[in-house]
């Protein structure tokens, strides 16, 4: 299955074939109360073709044997193996859009709390709705979301493919940006796109496409974080009929697919080891193998390749190759977040209100409530921006938002108080052990936090900073926040 783009799968999924009825809209539904999947299966199924699972495995699993992505997701945030927490329903909402980018991912969860909620949509969930829900609610809802899928399809279309339509913005960093891909665009060697999550790297990878000489081929987008390891390398090679379970016809992969054309690989620090070596050699010697097969084949695709990781640091932890990533990283350009661009915030939700102007009706701001937006670090960067914009202009259609309402559509910013690292030399170390009460895990949730609280201070509350300088994702060291009582909720 391929990750397709936005305009690719939205055409797939809703043009007729001829001689056939025009098929519904994909929906896939993740939820492990099995009452509320067969209650909103019968509800959906009229205006969808609704698909189910009960935890994280089992939608990864669906949505590789799909023909498409879906175009919309409803998820639980009470997931097995923790049905209690909202973990599982966070890490399923980037795997999600990881998969897909364009999917519009709801979110149905009893677990309706602020913090959630706010967590759920800074992640790129589009919205939030409590259990129970009215049934026709639910259905405006996701129809509405169908609209917005199209509207950004005919967005592109009367956008064009020019640099200036894509990357919005004239802050220094976007303005170097935008003359690094003019420069890099007809370039043979691979591009190295760095950036945080939801800034806009695939558009990068658009804009050099469009303005090299390749623009009349295709453009094809893998995200290697969204296949196992087996599926990722048949994705990207191809494989034989037999080569792996399940592989019951040869079929193309994306180098063979794309021909001379440009290939984007997201999240490539994702990469399996093994496959980095085959990977590597492609792009020494331009020959692969498809799966099962002996026959060589020569790989002729422009490479661009992007990572939300820190790639030196992953080589140095030796998760990543060496030699791949100064292979990747000799045209390496970065993605400013939305955080570091200044007013740029303002030039982008102007862009969105015209995008969805048909969908979409417009607002103002008070001058509290734009003070309040221009001075939020913006976690979830671009498409977070793009998000608030589509909800406050459903929510208060025509009206001025107040600097109360626009709080609400904020994530709380950390400013955790700095605290001091005890010395660990081996002195004060056995003091401790020999003192009454001494316990290890308490010890080390003391040290957990101070850790926490430090690189929080560092990253100035932005937790996607703070998650990088901690090396684990931002899922987790929301959990770890949890955890310790260092609640965003908590002013």
């Amino acid at each position: 299955m391929t990750a397709m783009t936005s305009g690719a799968a939205l055409k797939h999924l809703r043009e007729a074939q001829p001689g056939r009825e025009p098929s519904r809209p994909s929906l896939i539904l993740i939820d492990d109360d099995l009452l509320i999947v067969d209650a909103l299966t019968f509800l959906l199924t009229p205006a969808f073709d609704v698909h189910s699972a009960n935890s994280r495995s089992q939608a990864r699993a669906l949505l590789q044997a799909l023909p498409a992505p879906p175009a919309l997701a409803l998820v639980d945030l009470g997931l097995p193996p923790k049905p209690h927490a909202p973990d599982e329903g966070f890490a399923l909402i980037t795997e999600l859009l990881a998969f897909n980018r364009a999917m519009k991912i709801l979110v149905l969860s009893g677990q309706s709390n602020r913090l959630n909620i706010q967590h759920a949509l800074t992640l790129g969930a589009v919205d939030f709705l409590p259990k129970p829900c009215d049934g026709d609610l639910l259905l405006a809802r996701l129809k509405h979301q169908l609209m917005l899928l199209d509207a950004e399809q005919n967005s592109e279309r009367r956008g064009g493919r020019h640099t200036e339509a894509l990357l919005i913005g004239s802050s220094p960093g976007m303005t170097t940006l935008r003359a690094l891909i003019g420069r890099f665009a007809n370039s043979p060697f691979p591009v190295l796109v760095e950036g945080e999550s939801g800034g806009g790297k695939e558009l990068v990878a658009q804009c050099l496409h469009h303005e090299s000489r390749r623009t009349g081929a295709l453009l094809l987008a893998l995200n290697c974080a969204a296949f196992t390891p087996e599926l990722l390398e048949a994705q990207l090679f191809g494989a034989a009929r037999g080569a792996y379970t399940g592989a019951d016809r040869a079929r193309a992969g994306f180098f063979e697919e794309v021909s001379n054309g440009t290939l984007f690989l997201d999240e490539v620090g994702e990469m399996p080891l093994e496959l980095q070596a085959k990977f590597l050699r492609v792009l020494e010697n331009g020959e692969y193998y498809r799966l099962g097969e002996t026959q060589a084949r020569r790989a002729e695709a422009r490479i661009v390749a992007a990572s939300n990781r820190d790639l030196r640091d992953a080589v140095r932890r030796g998760q990543f190759r060496a030699d791949l990533f100064h292979r990747l990283s000799v045209l390496t350009v970065s993605v400013p977040p939305l955080s570091s661009r200044g007013d740029d915030w303002r030039e982008l939700l102007a862009h969105f209100q015209q995008q969805y102007a048909d969908t979409v009706s417009p607002f103002s701001l008070s001058a509290e409530a734009d003070a309040l937006l221009g001075g939020y670090a913006f976690p979830g960067n671009v498409r977070e921006l793009r998000n608030i914009v589509i909800r406050l202009g459903t929510r208060y259609p025509g009206a001025e938002v107040t600097a109360a309402a626009m709080a609400l559509e904020l994530e709380a910013q950390l400013g955790a108080p700095v605290a001091t690292v005890d010395g660990a030399d081996a002195a004060a170390l056995r003091g401790r052990l020999v003192t009454d009460g001494f316990r290890l895990d308490d010890e080390l949730a003391t040290l957990e936090r101070q850790y926490v609280t430090l690189a929080l201070d560092i990253a100035h509350g932005n937790l996607s900073r703070a998650a990088r300088l901690l090396g684990v994702n931002r899922t987790t060291l929301y959990s770890k926040l949890a955890r310790l009582g260092l609640n965003p909720s908590q002013e």
